[in-house]
C-alpha cells in the first residue's frame, strides 16, 4: 500500500513529442530542465528520444552532465551558467553551452583549451525580454569576439538563439518585435562570418502558435508534458502526470467546528473530515487553502482550511469516506479529476509551477511505460525515491 505518489505517463511524453515533431519542419529540442517539470529528468529525456526529439535542453551544466552519464548522447544544450563553474568538464561531456556575454566567452575558452576539445556554443541575443542574452548593443563586440576564437578553432558556434516573453498571449505586439529583433541579430551574425546551423526561439507557446517562429529548432518544454502555456487542452497533447494520495484518517466532527491552523474553514454542518497525508512540503500550493480541488470518494471537493507542511483536510460533508481511500489532486482530466490547469487557477499561478513542485523525496514518483536504455516497453512500473537514486 502506498501513501502518496506522482505517476508519470512515459507514453503520453512519447505521443506529445511525435504529435510535435509532426508539427513541424525543424528539428526539436525538448527542455528536461527542473528534474523534467517534476516528470523526471532522465526517465522524460528519454522518452521524448523515443519519440522523435533529437535534441535536449537544460538550464544547469550539473543537469546536462546528470543526462550524459545516464547514458544519453543526443544533443544537449545548458543555458543557465554562473562565472567560475568547472566547465571544461561540460566542454569534455560533448554539451553545448550558450554564451551570452565577453565574460563567459573567455570561460569557454579556456576550459576548450583546457579539456583539449572544441566548444560547442549558442550565442544568445536578448530580443526584448531582458532576461539573459546580449543587448544589441552588446552583439557586435560579442559577434567579433566570437569569430576570432571560432577561427582560431577553439569554439563551434552551433546555434543562434533567444526566448520569447509573451508568446503564450496569442497577439501579443512583443511576439513580432522580438522576432523582427531575432532576424536582424541573425543579419548582424552574418557580417561577421557567423553563420549557425541551428536559430532557435520558439517555446512551447510559439511552438503551438507560431509556426513562422521555428526557424530550425523548437525548444518545447511544458507541451511535451501534455499541457498548454495558455491553459486548457490541446488536441494531440496529453498531461502526462497524475498526483494521488490516500486518506490518513476520516473522523466526523459537529457543526462549527474549525480546520486546520487558523481555523480559515469552519465546518457549516456536521461533516467527515478526511485528512490526506501531503502537504506543501510534497508540492501541495500553501495558496491553495479553502480552494485546491481533489477528487475523493466520486466527487471534487475543494480542500478545507489551510495546506500544511504534510498534510490538508476535506470536508466531505456525509460521503462514505474512510482511511484508504483514494484521493487524486489532479490528473489528465480523463474520469472528472481536477487538473493542473485547476490547481493553477486555485492557487493564482500558473501550471508549470504546479507540476514542477511535485516529486519530492518522500512522494514516489511511478513510471508507467518504463524502458530499459535502449530496449522496448515493458509494460512494467518503476517506483523511484527519487531520480538521481535511480533504484526501483
Amino acid at each position: 500500500m502506498w501513501q502518496a505518489e506522482v505517476r508519470v505517463d512515459l507514453d503520453a511524453i512519447r505521443a506529445n513529442v511525435a504529435h510535435l515533431v509532426a508539427g513541424t519542419s525543424a528539428e526539436v529540442m525538448a527542455v528536461v530542465k527542473s528534474d523534467g517539470y517534476g516528470h523526471g529528468m532522465v526517465a522524460s529525456a528519454r522518452a521524448a528520444l523515443d519519440g522523435g526529439a533529437t535534441w535536449l535542453g537544460v538550464a544547469t551544466p550539473t543537469e546536462a552532465i546528470t543526462l550524459r552519464e545516464s547514458g544519453l548522447t543526443a544533443p544537449i544544450l545548458s543555458w543557465l551558467i554562473v562565472p567560475g563553474l568547472p566547465l571544461h568538464d561540460a566542454v569534455a561531456a560533448d554539451i553545448d553551452l550558450s554564451v551570452a556575454t565577453l565574460g563567459l566567452l573567455d570561460e569557454v575558452i579556456a576550459a576548450a583549451e583546457r579539456a583539449e576539445r572544441v566548444a560547442r556554443v549558442h550565442l544568445k541575443l536578448d530580443t526584448g525580454m531582458s532576461r539573459s542574452g546580449a543587448t544589441p548593443a552588446e552583439w557586435p563586440v560579442l559577434l567579433e569576439a566570437t569569430a576570432k576564437a571560432q577561427s582560431d578553432g577553439l569554439i563551434d558556434v552551433v546555434g543562434v538563439w533567444s526566448h520569447l516573453g509573451c508568446a503564450d498571449e496569442p497577439g501579443h505586439p512583443s511576439v513580432d518585435a522580438q522576432l523582427a529583433a531575432f532576424r536582424d541579430g541573425l543579419e548582424v551574425a552574418g557580417r561577421f562570418g557567423v553563420h549557425p546551423r541551428y536559430r532557435h526561439i520558439a517555446n512551447s507557446a510559439a511552438v503551438l502558435t507560431r509556426p513562422d517562429a521555428h526557424f530550425d529548432l523548437i525548444r518545447p518544454g511544458l507541451a511535451i508534458y501534455g499541457l498548454s502555456p495558455m491553459g486548457g487542452r490541446v488536441d494531440g497533447l496529453r498531461p502526462a502526470m497524475t498526483a494521488r494520495a490516500r486518506v490518513m484518517l476520516a473522523k466526523r466532527v459537529p457543526a462549527g467546528s474549525g480546520v486546520s491552523y487558523g481555523h480559515t474553514y469552519v465546518t457549516p454542518a456536521e461533516a467527515t473530515i478526511a485528512v490526506v497525508p501531503i502537504g506543501y512540503a510534497d508540492g501541495v500550493p500553501r495558496h491553495a487553502s479553502n480552494g485546491g480541488p481533489v477528487q475523493i470518494a466520486g466527487r471534487v471537493r475543494p480542500i478545507a482550511g489551510r495546506v500544511c507542511m504534510d498534510q490538508f483536510m476535506v470536508d466531505c460533508g456525509d460521503d462514505p469516506v474512510q482511511a484508504g481511500d483514494l484521493v487524486t489532486l489532479f490528473g489528465p482530466g480523463d474520469d472528472g479529476e481536477p487538473t493542473a490547469d485547476d490547481w493553477a487557477a486555485a492557487a493564482e499561478t500558473i501550471n508549470y509551477e504546479i507540476v514542477a513542485r511535485f516529486g519530492s523525496a518522500r512522494v514516489a514518483r511511478v513510471f508507467d511505460g518504463l524502458r530499459p536504455p535502449g530496449g522496448v516497453v515493458s509494460g512494467a512500473t518503476a517506483r523511484y525515491r527519487s531520480v538521481e537514486e535511480g533504484q526501483a
